[in-house]
């Protein structure tokens, strides 16, 4: 992969385009995400311009797109990140999220809860919670959740996916019926105004089928996977009840959320939870 000093090498000629260039690249950096208008008004030059500076970003490696933007490329936490680091990442927004997410659970309820990083903050901040019924097909969960939470846990069985420590497979066990829940707890790859998104084909099946076999739906996501546009769509807005998030999302996101009735639950570094 290209450095920023590679990428500005490579411009020595002085041309305008491979210094605008190698500025975006070094703003990306610092800021940790950028936007089509300001790099636009930053530079005075057309929004298709810095859409194409973007494009030739993301092809050398150097930038991740987004919608209405890009992040730097070493900023990019996936379901591809090695489990450790991906937990590490973000960690305060994350339990931000999870004790708001578990605001929303009452007593009693039978949940069904997926793999991520996220989903495991949740179930930790369960404590005062009693009663609960957990399926899971998330490793860590177990270990996170406390005990005086649990009425009946299980784990779903299927292939493990060590890197991700998840278990992939059915929705369901063998010699019973189909699994119903009253709430479907899904940490996502991606956010945008069309739906939810994840990087991987067999575990999207497994949170569409919880999704399906859940009362409701909370979804779980940082304001990092705001306009990112993952491999598989797992649902559309209006199958989630709420988004629980650490900051707004963006207009055009949450105009699509308002318009599918989805909550939109924001907990802000300050720790008021609010509505949208």
């Amino acid at each position: 992969m290209m450095t920023t000093e590679d990428f500005e090498k490579s411009g020595s000629d002085a041309t305008l385009p491979a210094r605008r260039r190698a500025d975006i690249l070094r703003l990306a950096q610092q800021l940790g995400q950028i936007t089509v208008t300001d790099m636009s008004a930053r530079f005075d030059v057309s929004l298709d311009t810095i859409r194409r500076d973007l494009d030739i970003l993301a092809e050398q490696g150097l930038v991740s797109r987004i919608h209405g933007g890009a992040l730097p490329a070493s900023s990019m936490a996936t379901a591809d990140t090695p489990f450790d680091l991906r937990m590490k990442s973000h960690h305060a927004a994350k339990t931000r999220i999870g004790q708001a997410a578990a605001a929303l659970i009452a007593d009693g309820e039978t949940l069904l809860v997926n793999g991520g990083t996220t989903t495991i903050a949740f179930a930790a901040a369960l404590d005062m919670r009693r009663r609960l019924t957990i399926v899971t097909n998330n490793l860590g969960l177990p270990s996170a959740v406390p005990p005086a939470a649990i009425l009946n846990l299980y784990l779903l069985g299927g292939e493990i996916r060590s890197g991700a420590q998840v278990t992939v497979g059915p929705i369901g066990f063998v010699g019973t019926g189909a699994i119903t829940a009253d709430t479907a707890v899904i940490g996502v790859g991606g956010v945008d105004a069309s739906g939810f998104w994840t990087s991987h084909l067999s575990e999207a099946t497994m949170m569409a089928a919880m999704i399906e076999a859940a009362r409701r739906t909370i979804v779980l996501a940082d304001s990092r996977k705001f306009g990112r546009h993952a491999f598989v769509k797992v649902a559309s807005l209006e199958r989630v009840f709420a988004l629980v998030t650490d900051a707004p999302p963006p207009p055009d996101i949450q105009a699509a959320l308002d318009a599918a009735g989805t909550l939109i639950v924001v907990v802000p570094d300050d720790g008021e939870v609010g509505a949208i």
